[in-house]
């Protein structure tokens, strides 16, 4: 089956459905990523609320923020979910620091690169494993390679769909959902934080900056993606 002829079997108005009948065409192979904010927590809402058959998992960098930590132990109890969490291999963080420290992903974009691979790709492929169908929560607003993709796409390098429920979504639109269903979230968020990732690559956002700005601060803002959704 391809992009297109899936496509047509979803409503690209109603979330719910379409999660429902992409576990119901793909049972057991459809999963979510979350990152535990802002997007990712409504999406986590509408699969535990209305009981869709996706499983949900997150990605431990090791560099976490508390506050992260604390949002997926009250989003596991809020839902009694188990989240599963897929940690970096020991052996590879081991190697990366004993070799080039703690902090080499200020020293350039490809050992910055080469820092989130180790933390992020490499845990994310495993996490996908068998999967058929991603369910992601980024949105066309978030940045501008972003602005481009669909709702629902086909990933070459990875051998499966992507589907991105909010893609068309507004922040405000998150936010109004959040507080609507009193869905729990980073507490970060209430303080500059719009996008929240490890803690050395993360900083509040100013008045007027991007919705990326406080990612990689340090690099140029064509650079500003971890590999989790680079698109060829």
């Amino acid at each position: 089956m391809g992009v297109e002829e899936l496509n047509n079997l979803l409503d690209r108005d109603n979330i719910v459905s379409s999660l429902q009948t992409l576990a119901a065409m793909f049972p057991e192979r459809v999963v979510f990523s979350s990152s535990l904010g802002y997007e990712d927590q409504v999406i986590t809402d509408l699969i535990c609320r209305h009981g869709v058959g996706i499983s949900i998992f997150t990605l431990d960098t090791g560099r976490l923020f508390e506050e992260t930590h604390n949002v997926l132990q009250r989003t596991n109890r809020r839902y009694d979910a188990q989240i599963e969490t897929f940690f970096p291999a020991t052996s590879s963080v081991e190697q990366l620091v004993s070799s080039k420290g703690p902090y080499s992903f200020y020293e350039s974009v490809e050992n910055r690169k080469e820092c989130c691979f180790i933390r992020k790709v490499e845990p994310l492929n495993r996490a996908l494993a068998g999967a058929k169908v991603w369910v992601t929560g980024i949105r066309a607003q978030q940045s501008q390679s972003r602005q481009a993709v669909p709702q629902l796409e086909w990933d070459e390098a990875k051998q499966l769909f992507k589907f991105h429920p909010l893609i068309d979504w507004s922040i405000e639109q998150v936010r109004a959902y959040i507080d609507a269903n009193n869905v729990p979230f980073n507490s970060l968020h209430n303080s500059g934080f719009v996008s929240v990732g490890c803690a050395p690559c993360t900083r509040a956002v100013k008045a007027g900056e991007d919705f990326r700005a406080g990612r990689w601060w340090w690099e140029d803002e064509s650079k500003k993606e971890c590999g989790l959704h680079e698109r060829g």
